[in-house]
């Protein structure tokens, strides 16, 4: 009862706000939409769209892979930095809370607010400054891949932590949620686990994987969803669905791209929820 009752604002929501845009946009992708001066007319098609989507159209294939590896190795680097954040912001020291609001920063600027700005304004100075930030970070990256593989460690794990480097200013950006979350259910751990591990000797390096890597392991899977659907909701993907349905006003084509990009997303989200569940521990 308490769980329904906690998903109750939004069941509401669906139900009255979202589920007759869902069914309508479902119809639409199997229809032919046309704008008249009665309104739109609707002509059932089948599968046409679905069909033109994949195989005609010639962005969607690429843009809807591009994000899927986007997301696919943006995902653990954010996660894994949000974490190793939020353990170091649970430490105590002068100036713990402004160091929690610096990291929080990055998810206010990146408010819709913030975002609608015109491109003449502060944000685009700021941008631009970021550019010449990257490119430092390329030489920065260069050096650092020079080392690695001097060192003898694999091309393809060399190639994976350079690009992260590069890609260091969108990680913090979206890492400010997750960071809380994590910081949150740090804060939940008992103190006495970690008195009861100093007492039998053990270092801080073996209270992390044996006790608050296992405590936060079901925050790590919620984590894990909510940047699959955060990185799934922003990016060239539904830039181009927004542009194929209301700027060349093919409405029964950007639904179908819609509905593929959903099942993409679903199915994503059912296998990463299936495996990282079962490594899950949950406390007693």
């Amino acid at each position: 009862m308490w769980g329904f009752l906690y998903v109750l604002p939004w069941l509401l929501g669906f139900i009255f706000f979202f589920l007759t845009p869902l069914l309508t946009s479902l119809r639409y992708s199997l229809s032919k939409v046309e704008s008249s001066a009665e309104g739109l007319s609707v002509q059932f098609t089948g599968l046409k769209n679905y069909v033109e989507a994949l195989t005609v159209n010639t962005s969607f294939n690429r843009v809807l892979t591009e994000s899927i590896v986007n997301m696919v190795v943006n995902v653990p680097l954010i996660v894994i930095f949000s974490l190793f954040l939020a353990v170091l912001l649970n430490q105590k020291f002068f100036g713990r809370s402004v160091a929690r609001s610096i990291f929080f920063l990055p998810v206010i600027l990146a408010s819709g607010v913030i975002m609608t700005l015109e491109s003449t304004s502060l944000i685009q100075a700021i941008n631009d400054q970021n550019s010449g930030a990257r490119v430092i970070n390329a030489l920065g990256s260069f050096e650092l891949e020079r080392l690695m593989l001097q060192a003898g460690v694999s091309e393809w794990i060399v190639n994976y932590l350079t690009g992260a480097v590069d890609r260091i200013y969108q990680i913090v950006s979206q890492s400010g949620v997750q960071l809380l979350i994590f910081l949150a259910g740090i804060q939940t751990i008992s103190p006495a686990l970690y008195e009861a591990s100093k007492i039998e000797g053990a270092t801080g390096y073996e209270a992390f994987w044996k006790i608050t890597f296992p405590m936060v392991s079901p925050l790590i899977l919620v984590n894990i969803i909510y940047t699959i659907i955060d990185s799934f909701s922003r990016n060239a993907l539904t830039d181009l669905i927004r542009e194929t349905g209301f700027v060349r006003f093919n409405f029964g084509l950007s639904s179908a791209m819609a509905w593929i990009y959903f099942l993409s997303i679903a199915f994503i989200l059912a296998i990463v929820s299936y495996v990282v569940s079962k490594r899950v521990f949950y406390q007693d």
